[in-house]
């Protein structure tokens, strides 16, 4: 029987961490796969492939990732938090970051992240994903006007373009404006992907 596989090493990690006990807990678990940086200034190796920055409040993250990546041009940045936290997430990746882990994965887990973010693919927990997409469909129904919303909800529950105009009194080639527009506002293509959008939200 063999021993436990040895992990793939992946080059230097730039650890940006304004909690020592943090820093020193995952610089333990990063040098399993990488050469941990802890400096002030970004390092000048080589081989850096990954930032791994711990996040604080939402809008600060945001800045603080901005202001990372202008110093280190195409290394990916990868956002640490104490907790699974939906504004952090968003507002990392807004920013330009490569992806979020957070302190409630395992340490398995949070270094296969950093090795796939270090080649530049996007890693976001599962369960942050959905929220994030449900989020914003939230979001692109608040800027459907009201008329648009009240044709989704008769579009949702089965009702063709005529029988949506003769119950709003309006023409058929009203209800087809007013849906073209709304499809486009939630970024889909037709009445089937609009109407799963807004059932049992409007």
């Amino acid at each position: 029987m063999g021993g436990p596989k040895e992990r793939e090493y992946i080059g230097s990690v730039w650890l940006l961490c304004p909690y020592p006990v943090l820093t020193r807990g995952l610089s333990g678990v990063l040098s399993e796969i990488a050469s941990v940086k802890t400096t002030e200034a970004i390092p000048e190796d080589d081989d850096l492939c990954c930032i791994l920055l711990c996040a604080t409040s939402a809008g600060e993250t945001g800045e603080r990732v901005r202001y990372v990546r202008s110093l280190s041009t195409g290394v990916p940045v990868v956002v640490f938090g104490l907790s699974s936290s939906l504004p952090v997430v968003r507002a990392a990746l807004r920013a330009g970051a490569r992806g979020f882990v957070h302190g409630e994965m395992g340490a398995s887990q949070i270094l296969r992240a950093i090795s796939i973010a270090s080649k530049g693919e996007v890693v976001v927990p599962r369960d942050l994903i959905r929220d994030i997409v449900a989020e914003d469909e939230t979001e692109d129904l608040e800027s459907l006007t009201p008329r648009q919303l009240e044709i989704l909800r008769l579009v949702s529950e089965g009702m063709t373009n005529a029988q949506i105009g003769a119950r709003l009194y309006l023409s058929e080639s009203t209800v087809k404006q007013h849906l073209r527009s709304a499809f486009k506002t939630l970024r889909v293509s037709n009445r089937t992907e609009a109407a799963r959008l807004v059932r049992g939200k409007i």
